[in-house]
Order: C-alpha cells, then structure tokens, then sequence
C-alpha cells in the first residue's frame, strides 16, 4: 500500500519495514505476519502516508 502512495521500500529491520518518498519522508510500518493492524495504528499509518481512509478503501479496491 505504500507504494501506491508514492513510498519506496528502503529496509526491514525485525519486524518493522522503513519506506521513502521522493521528498525525503520516511515512515515505518509493523509487520507482524498474518496479525491484523489494529484501528488506531492503521488511521495513523494512513496519515502518515498523507492518505485519507477513503483513497485507502479505493487502494484495496483496486488490488
């Protein structure tokens, strides 16, 4: 889903992957295998990556 907002994969470290975009802006997001990303920390990831939560719903549609 990064990608598709403009993030390049950097780097994993344990279970935490690092994403860039042109501009420099870094964010980290978990990855715990098959858990589900709770509410709270999917709303913050989004607006981390400047998304609102409907061009996330249209990511997945598209996907």
């Amino acid at each position: 889903m990064a990608e598709a907002a403009d993030f390049e994969w950097q780097r994993r470290e344990g279970s935490h992957n690092t994403f860039k975009n042109p501009q420099g802006r870094i964010i980290i997001i978990p990855d715990h295998g098959s858990q589900v990303i709770v509410r709270p920390l999917l709303r913050k990831i989004l607006r981390d990556l400047g998304l609102s939560v409907e061009d996330y719903h249209k990511i997945l549609d598209e996907l």
